[in-house]
């Protein structure tokens, strides 16, 4: 197989993982775990939202969160941000980079920012700008790029198109998010087909859920055609607030546990990473469903 020798993951769990929860997570268990996700080895966090309390309770506190955690020089620490404001916010913490957000789905645009996707992108615009005059990164997320809870199945045609815009206006990292978990590997090739001459697998993100088990299955596909990035979440937290039946994130330990046993480098240390899983299950107030995390904890007696 043409597996690469090592892949970069990104955390989300510390803000896609904790948007969707019922309860709202204490500031001091956030910082606890991003602190405790910062030495695992991971390169990318994500660390929260920079978005309108009213509409994200759970992400109210990301200015705080912010301040409390302890920066690692070979970290770098992210937020969503939706408009001035949110940004205004997140260059206040001193963030490293910030994500955008847009859909291939007009209906889930709608539901997720407010926006058909034209205003998502156009909105976007003075927010690249600003971030890259001050030297902070930016990613562009586009949701939905298989199929949608509101309309169903997505052309990739769209996701092209949406894609070009995107580079089009300066977003060079882009995260292609599969939100709802219904991905196959035929899908993923149907969308890097789709992108061929636009973005190639190398220059993706793929972001995937795994709510049918499917998730690692695209995984192994995407590597290779050239995928190295993923976009992952501790234990499995996750799930979007506006995609009904939607289920967690590709849960980060089983992400490393697989490409590690095929000796493909991720540079996280697994028990570390179960350790500050643990931190955050707690607060949850259920058990996590990532398969190697469960695994792990009915392992230690401690657990």
């Amino acid at each position: 197989m043409n597996l690469p020798t090592s892949i970069e993951i990104t955390e989300v769990g510390p803000r896609d993982g904790l948007q969707n929860q019922s309860s709202v997570i204490p500031t001091d268990t956030k910082i606890a775990y991003v602190d405790a996700l910062s030495k695992t080895g991971l390169q990318r966090i994500e660390v929260s939202s920079f978005v309108n309390p009213k509409w994200v309770p759970q992400l109210a506190d990301a200015d705080a969160v912010f301040s409390g955690i302890v920066r690692f020089e070979n970290v770098k620490y992210t937020a969503l941000v939706p408009n001035k404001r949110g940004l205004d916010r997140a260059m206040d913490v001193g963030v490293d980079e910030i994500g955008l957000m847009t859909s291939a789905s007009e209906s889930f645009s709608s539901h997720n920012v407010n926006a058909t996707i034209a205003d998502s992108i156009e909105r976007m615009k003075p927010l690249v700008e600003s971030a890259i005059a001050s030297g902070v990164g930016v990613r562009g997320y586009v949701s939905c790029i298989v199929a949608c809870p509101y309309e169903g199945e997505i052309d990739a045609g769209q996701v092209r198109n949406i894609v070009e815009q995107l580079l089009d206006i300066g977003v060079e990292d882009i995260s292609l998010g599969e939100t709802i978990g219904v991905v196959v590997p035929t899908d993923i090739a149907r969308i890097y087909d789709a992108l061929d001459g636009v973005l190639s697998p190398e220059q993706s993100v793929l972001h995937l859920h795994d709510t049918r088990g499917t998730a690692l299955a695209c995984v192994l596909f995407a590597m290779q055609l050239g995928v190295r990035r993923f976009d992952a979440s501790s234990g499995g937290l996750g799930g979007c607030p506006y995609a009904p039946g939607a289920a967690g994130n590709l849960a980060t330990e089983d992400l490393v546990y697989f490409a590690e046993r095929m000796g493909i480098d991720t540079g996280v240390d697994l028990e570390q990473l179960v350790s500050a899983t643990r931190i955050i299950e707690a607060s949850v107030g259920s058990s996590l469903c990532g398969r190697t995390y469960s695994a792990s904890s009915c392992q230690d007696p401690s657990s």
